[in-house]
């Protein structure tokens, strides 16, 4: 287990953890349009995993066998809760851990987590040793970005990398440029070279902007990355990591659907314990490509529960 990012075939295909979006059933149905080689959770609290507040931050844990392999990403402050979380995350059988130390959140910067750890060398190196120190066979790995207020690759990927990380994926963007500015691939470039440099056996990912498998390819090709991560190009496209099936290629009434089978796979695993609302924000993934497609976004959004939609997505399949 300790060796899976190294042997996966590369270019290794990764789907970025998203608040909200990147659950058990969202990662089934991206599996079910064309599997990466890779798939983390959503972001889930230290804090919160450690506290009487699990019952609810364990809905971001919750997986089953088809979506391995599958790593859990943890952020947080505090050495002794990543401890502890780790050791639970192992018995939970994960096939590995991720540190978030990329989000640009500014509630979470304000308690000196994730990106702010950039500006905070001494409690990233805390924080990463305390992770490994209970991981075992478990990878362990970071996320990130390349600088907070300005680019600082070689400083900080090179301090990470000092860490022997088993993964470290480069979102390529400051924390402050978010995501208003294109991504500096060049930064990814230069990590590999850092890496390479130092003789380090780390698989770095790049994150950023990836709108299709092609692209991606070219990114791996320009950047000698050895892999790409996914995020919001999955909104574009929940068929973009399948080689042979893009989304362009496929039928209107294939994706009302997806659609529908999400709703349906979403319902029947949270139930009332998840709001409705939250389904919300992928209409747009599939009602496209056709004239009429915002009018049924439109009647979509303004559903309330799941029978509506579904009656509204019947109505637009031919018969």
């Amino acid at each position: 287990m300790k060796q899976l990012w190294q042997n996966l075939k590369k270019p290794i295909f990764v789907l970025a953890p998203m608040e909200d979006v990147t659950d058990t059933v969202f990662r089934r149905i991206v599996c079910s349009c064309g599997r990466p080689d890779v798939l983390f959770t959503e972001f889930t609290s230290t804090e919160g995993m450690c506290s009487a507040g699990y019952k609810e931050v364990g809905k971001r844990l919750v997986f089953t066998e088809d979506e391995r392999p599958l790593i859990a990403q943890i952020w947080g402050e505090k050495p002794e809760f990543f401890k502890q979380a780790t050791q639970m995350l192992v018995k939970m059988g994960f096939d590995g851990i991720d540190i978030n130390m990329g989000c640009p959140e500014k509630s979470v910067l304000k308690k000196g987590a994730c990106s702010a750890l950039i500006k905070n060398h001494k409690l990233a190196s805390e924080i990463i040793k305390a992770v490994q120190s209970e991981a075992g066979d478990l990878p362990v790995s970071v996320k990130t970005r390349i600088g907070f207020e300005s680019i600082i690759t070689e400083e900080w990927i090179g301090f990470l990398l000092t860490h022997d990380l088993d993964a470290l994926t480069i979102h390529a963007r400051t924390v402050k440029e978010m995501s208003e500015v294109p991504a500096h691939w060049e930064e990814v470039k230069k990590a590999v070279e850092i890496r390479d440099r130092m003789d380090k056996k780390t698989v770095i990912i790049g994150n950023g902007d990836i709108s299709s498998r092609e692209e991606a390819l070219m990114r791996v090709k320009e950047t000698g990355a050895d892999g790409v991560m996914i995020g919001r190009g999955i909104f574009k496209d929940p068929w973009i990591f399948n080689p042979n099936h893009h989304g362009d290629h496929v039928t209107f009434d294939e994706k009302v659907i997806k659609l529908k089978e999400h709703m349906k796979l979403f319902e029947n695993e949270w139930g009332e314990r998840k709001s409705y609302a939250i389904l919300k924000k992928f209409v747009k993934c599939y009602i496209t490509g056709v004239p009429h497609a915002s009018e049924v976004r439109v009647k979509l959004m303004e559903t309330k529960k799941y029978t509506e939609a579904y009656e509204v997505l019947d109505s637009l399949i031919s018969t």
